[in-house]
């Protein structure tokens, strides 16, 4: 057990049932996402999320990122490209400072599992139009371990 200034520690090795995980997700959320962190190493960080709302323009400015889609399809936009759809199976890849986002939901859950390198801290996410948003509307983490 851990008090609140204390983290559990992160395990050395595990096995994430990434549909069970998904499954766990709330019908209805607060934020534009809800995720569950995996693994919070220096190197890479990893969560499943869930989204439930369209995510507006944003970047990540300190890491690249790496996104598998599990379930549902959305559209999606990357820098000035126009928006394209997303569905299971399908990996986005792009670096820090890529803008970014997820204009419709066009089936739901839309859950992605998440790569993230180096750590993205759940705080890095600048909307490029600041009135949309700020990091604790965007999302409400929840650490597995």
């Amino acid at each position: 057990m851990t008090d609140n200034n204390e983290r559990a520690s992160a395990p050395t090795t595990a096995v994430f049932d990434l549909h069970a995980i998904a499954r766990n997700f709330p019908a209805t959320a607060d934020t534009m996402l809800v995720d569950t962190r995996l693994t919070d190493e220096a190197a890479a960080s990893s969560r499943v999320f869930r989204v439930y709302a369209p995510a507006p323009a944003h970047y990540h400015a300190t890491c690249d990122e790496y996104l598998l889609v599990l379930s549902g399809r959305a559209t999606f936009f990357l820098g000035d490209a126009p928006p394209f759809e997303v569905g299971p199976g399908q990996l986005v890849f792009f670096k820090r400072g890529t803008i970014h986002g997820t204009p419709e939901i066009l089936s739901e859950p839309f859950i992605v599992f998440a790569v993230d390198t180096p750590r993205r801290d759940p705080k890095d996410v600048i909307f490029v139009n600041p009135a949309d948003g700020r990091p604790e509307t965007f999302v409400q983490s929840q650490i597995l371990y």
